[in-house]
């Protein structure tokens, strides 16, 4: 770029910062202090989202381990509070209070029942399931779903003086029960079966608030009737040397930001920041990797949230931001290599300053690789008044092909007592299952929670969730953690996160962003596939060949394998089989395999553009046993998936069979792309 095309530039970066200066100016005024929303205001105002509750007091009941171990709900021994005639008392609350949420991984055609208010006769029956089906009222979609192996509902339940939940079972699995309770007197209206048109009404503006996932929300953060004003930024991004997107010395309130390419920030380096400043602070309120504050999963974007995310190539965040005096938005990129880049943004705002019952949103980035021995990873530690309204976690194990560390149990200890207590990783984000098809075991998105992916050979996973009627309302102080491992913290977990919240003041005792270098994401050096698990199959022989997983008792050790046996040859010759493998990064990369040998097996041999590749094994051996890790070649890969043909040859001549039984494939990096 010509200096003048860079001055031209520059110039219409400036003329947008002192129009968006000039746009808060004019009116600019106060918002006055709302009071705060409860039960199904806390879904159809968004707006309200920064007012902050002196009086909730947030909760949940949950199946957790009461002896610290990993019985979070398998046995059920914790699922209940007590038995009585007909089935189990999942909860007993005492209000005035809303039930916020309900989640389980294990729904049952089991009958529940919600009694309120000390009736005798329950005002909600009906099968566990049928609250998730989302087509019984109150429970109706969207704000009920299904997926990444969780159930949950954000259907409002309020009591005036009690709810209780039983479920008429023998046993029941998994569960989590959100709610928030009010002081004595506060005015809430008991959930009634002859439901009123005005709450289905309300029910119906809320579940269409949830369908505008991926669409612009700024207007829905303003009270009814404004409308928000958008600036239109493009930007040539220089390493070291921050570009502003936005600065604004009058009060008023940012509404959301739209940023891209979000191809740009893609990348393990994680090396361009976004930052956001409120009334004159020196410690930006919002800090981190771009891609990481939108939800990319290792570098790729993922996410696609009522709030933040990814929709087509640009990235968004729609939050109410108020601020009393001044704003600044700016971006900073630490590239190595120098490189310019071409930014384009838009800016919503307005200009309604801060109540004073509204809190700041920060948004704080950290990370711990390896997570501290035996103590929890640590998403927010914070004293004040404040609220928790999301949490996005990426983390990495140091197994591949293993990702037991997701076992641990997320915690709120709120005001000094024990608010949340999780029942596993995943289930914090509303799903359940991890490593089970068609559960938690791919990339998936719903309005307030999602998978962000789960890459089992690399041991990566990730979520989000969004808290709005089930937000962690703290008064004094919060810590808020998440463990790395089942029991103990003891898996050296690499855990990143960004932890989204309201507060009146800035966060004291917070800890710098780490450099650059200990931010870029750690690839592993061994990925490690699993056949006889869960691994893609491209394409396999067209006839003369069986398929079939099965687990082999090899000596001492029980061993899952992939068996393929095959007579005569393919239509096409050779019999083959050719999987999907994921890999993080493209590089040459040594290809390996673990495999049953013993009579009946054959050669195997890799092969690339229909030719044979590197070495042939031979798998005979006179008795059963289990393989080293046999080399079978090299290949030049690129990141992401990609089909890996392994094939049948031959036999040994004193082979009875030409098969295969894998256990493992293992993929080692020899270097980079372009190294």
């Amino acid at each position: 770029m010509t200096q003048t095309a860079t001055g031209k530039r520059n110039l219409s970066v400036l003329l947008v910062i002192l129009i968006a200066a000039f746009s808060a100016v004019c009116g600019s005024k106060p918002r006055p202090a709302e009071t705060p929303p409860v039960g199904i205001d806390t879904l159809t105002r968004p707006d309200l989202l920064a007012v902050l509750d002196p009086s909730a007091t947030v909760g949940m009941v949950s199946s957790y381990d009461r002896t610290g171990g990993n019985d979070d709900g398998f046995s059920g021994a914790y699922s209940f509070i007590r038995k009585e005639e007909g089935g189990l008392v999942l909860a007993e609350l005492a209000g005035p209070g809303v039930i916020t949420r309900f989640h389980t991984p294990t729904p049952t055609d089991d009958i529940v029942e919600f009694f309120f208010d000390g009736e005798a006769v329950p005002r909600i029956r009906m099968k566990v399931n049928e609250i998730f089906d989302g087509t019984h009222v109150p429970f109706l979609a969207p704000l009920v779903w299904r997926g990444a192996g969780g159930s949950v509902s954000y259907a409002p339940l309020a009591f005036r003086k009690s709810c209780k939940i039983l479920v008429k079972a023998e046993r029941f699995q998994f569960i989590q029960i959100n709610h928030v309770c009010y002081p004595e007197g506060t005015a809430i209206e008991t959930y009634s079966a002859a439901t009123s048109e005005a709450f289905l009404k309300r029910l119906e503006e809320a579940g269409g608030i949830f369908a505008l996932t991926g669409s612009n929300l700024a207007n829905r953060l303003l009270p009814p009737g404004t409308e928000s004003k958008v600036e239109h930024v493009r930007a040539t991004l220089s390493p070291g040397r921050p570009a502003t997107l936005f600065k604004t010395s009058r009060s008023g309130r940012i509404l959301g930001l739209r940023i891209g390419p979000a191809s740009l920030f893609a990348g393990p380096d994680r090396d361009i920041l976004l930052r956001i400043y409120w009334d004159g602070d020196t410690v930006p309120a919002v800090e981190a990797p771009v891609g990481d504050l939108f939800g990319y999963s290792f570098g790729r974007p993922a996410m696609r949230s009522l709030f933040a995310g990814t929709e087509g190539d640009m990235n968004y965040l729609y939050l109410p931001m108020p601020f009393d005096r001044s704003a600044r938005i700016e971006l900073l990129s630490e590239r190595a290599d120098g490189s310019e880049v071409e930014i384009r943004a838009e800016i919503f705002h307005a200009p309604i300053g801060r109540a004073s019952n509204e809190g700041r949103l920060y948004a704080f980035w950290r990370r711990e690789n390896p997570a501290k021995e035996g103590q929890p990873y640590p998403y927010l530690k914070a004293t004040g008044q404040g609220k928790v309204v999301g949490v996005i976690l990426q983390a990495q194990g140091p197994e591949p092909g293993q990702t037991p560390f997701f076992e641990g149990d997320d915690r709120a200890v709120i005001d000094g007592a024990l608010a949340i207590p999780g029942t596993g990783s995943e289930d914090s984000f509303n799903g359940g299952w991890y490593d089970v098809p068609g559960r938690w075991y791919g990339r998936v998105s719903f309005p307030l929670s999602g998978c962000l992916d789960y890459l089992k050979p690399q041991a990566r996973t990730g979520g989000y969730r969004w808290f709005v009627a089930d937000a962690f309302h703290f008064q004094k102080s919060i810590d808020y953690t998440i463990e790395h491992g089942p029991e103990k913290n003891l898996i050296p977990t690499d855990y990143a996160s960004v932890v989204f919240f309201y507060s009146l003041a800035p966060p004291a005792g917070r800890a710098p962003l780490l450099p650059m270098n200990a931010r870029k994401t750690a690839d592993p050096p061994r990925v490690v596939f699993i056949p006889g698990w869960n691994v893609p199959l491209r394409s396999s022989s067209l006839e003369n060949a069986t398929i079939s997983k099965t687990v082999l008792t090899l000596g001492q050790d029980r061993v899952r394998v992939f068996s393929f046996r095959a007579h005569d040859e393919d239509i096409f010759g050779p019999h083959h089989l050719a999987f999907g493998l994921d890999v993080p990064s493209a590089g040459r990369y040594r290809i390996g395999i673990t495999a049953v040998t013993g009579p009946d097996q054959g050669i195997i041999q890799l092969s690339r553009f229909d030719r044979p590749w590197g070495q042939p094994a031979d798998l005979y051996a006179p008795k059963r046993g289990k393989s080293p890790l046999i080399v079978l070649g090299e290949l030049d890969l690129e990141a992401g998936e990609n089909a890996v043909v392994l094939r049948l040859v031959g036999k040994n001549k004193s082979s009875s069979a030409a098969g295969t039984d894998l256990a493992e494939i293992v993929l080692e990096k020899i270097r980079s792309e372009g190294a």
